[in-house]
């Protein structure tokens, strides 16, 4: 695990066609539409270092963006199988597939696990993070599925494929899940609470600058000091950025935990955004051997201005 992990998020606009009432699509983002996002800026994944370009279904090119596309340096997600509808127990499966379009059978196993799942609507809510089973023989990885609400879905694979030279790759798709939708619209929260337990986040995000970010945990006004390990770090943080979800997928910072030890009741983050806006957020954190997912949302301010050599300031858009 990388230490003291950096956040970077990259807000990118996301064009998506949807076909049916059950339907998929990937998302070409333009390499011209976030070449100022993505300069000088380093992206987090879960190997070491990453791929130089991702491609989109219709081969388009966008460099450095993660998470945004239907494929990733010739790797790219298959169609989904899954219940069309809200309620209708199931299974979720997709393959994952190489540059020849063959199914990909071997992962190295990044923070405990050859592949993370994301699943998550289009409004932030419906998160889960999930790790299927792979089928060797087809290079099939499934799960027990069943939708809980109607609505569009994002659908994020992480992996790493295996190979010594290898770096992590995040490929999506989008799902729509037929029925009546309920919208929810994300509003700031600091403070959430989830089976019991109480969950809060002290610092700030300001765009352009690192962030340190501190998620505390307590129970009945006690703070929890037997946060496990899990997934290889005491704590695992997804940030999605509201609007396009522009998706990061990180673990707090710190030596990775030995067996037995515990920890808590605070887990830090170091976090970079490039924009202000919206940020969902999403900590794994695990007690008793029960993981438990807590949703919080901050807003990003403003950074500071850039200045010119003799030290005056630009305003915005000049």
């Amino acid at each position: 695990m990388r230490t003291g992990a950096r956040l970077t998020l990259y807000g990118l606009g996301l064009v998506v066609a949807f076909g049916g009432a059950f339907g998929v699509a990937g998302a070409v983002v333009p390499e011209s539409a976030v070449a100022d996002w993505t300069e000088g800026s380093e992206m987090n994944e879960h190997g070491e270092g990453h791929g130089a370009e991702s491609t989109g279904a219709a081969g388009g090119a966008a460099s450095g963006v993660k998470g945004l596309a239907l494929g990733v340096d010739g790797f790219a997600l298959s169609s989904l199988d899954a219940p069309a509808g809200v309620g209708e127990p199931g299974e979720l499966s997709f393959q994952v597939r190489d540059h020849a379009g063959a199914p990909v059978t071997a992962y190295t196993t990044a923070h405990e696990k050859d592949l993370h799942l994301i699943v998550v609507r289009t409004d932030g809510s419906q998160f889960r993070h999930v790790h299927p089973v792979l089928d060797e023989a087809s290079g099939a990885w499934s799960i027990p599925w069943e939708w809980a609400a109607a609505g569009s879905y994002r659908v994020f694979a992480d992996f790493t494929p295996a190979g010594a030279d290898e770096s992590s790759r995040t490929v999506s798709r989008t799902v729509q899940v037929a029925g009546d939708l309920v919208p929810v619209e994300q509003q700031p929260t600091r403070t959430a609470q989830v089976d019991g337990y109480t969950v809060t986040v002290d610092g700030e995000l300001a765009a352009g600058a690192s962030s340190g970010l501190t998620f505390a945990v307590s129970r009945g006004g006690e703070p929890v000091t037997a946060l496990e390990p899990y997934l290889g770090a005491f704590g695992h943080l997804v940030a999605l950025r509201d609007g396009d979800l522009a998706y990061l997928h990180v673990h707090a910072e710190g030596a990775d935990p030995e067996a037995g030890q515990t920890a808590g009741p605070e887990i830090a983050f170091a976090a970079e955004v490039p924009t202000a806006g919206r940020y969902l957020l999403y900590l794994d954190f695990q007690v008793d051997g029960q993981v438990h997912t807590a949703e919080l949302v901050l807003d990003a301010a403003r950074g500071a201005e850039p200045t010119d050599p003799e030290g005056g300031s630009h305003p915005e858009g000049h």
